[in-house]
């Protein structure tokens, strides 16, 4: 059985159950999805390799490691 005759024979009945008040994405919807999805993991993927390569330790302050005497105190 070829794809269009298929298609001739399957979509009329399916048209008959299809309720008009219920809108459905299809399978556009779900390629969309499955798009962005893919999309978003691939990003945390390298946002995640980008955050492992980040080194967060600082250096100290030489300014704050030695006490100097403030000019009010004598």
């Amino acid at each position: 059985m070829s794809a269009h005759l298929a298609m001739t024979q399957l979509v009329p009945f399916a048209a008959e159950e299809l309720d008009k008040n219920k809108v459905t994405p299809g399978v556009l919807g779900f390629v969309v999805f499955a798009v962005l999805a893919l999309a978003v993991w691939g990003l945390m993927k390298s946002m995640n390799r980008h955050m492992h390569k980040i080194d967060f330790t600082e250096a100290p302050d030489p300014a704050a490691a030695t006490p100097a005497a403030s000019p009010t105190e004598k």
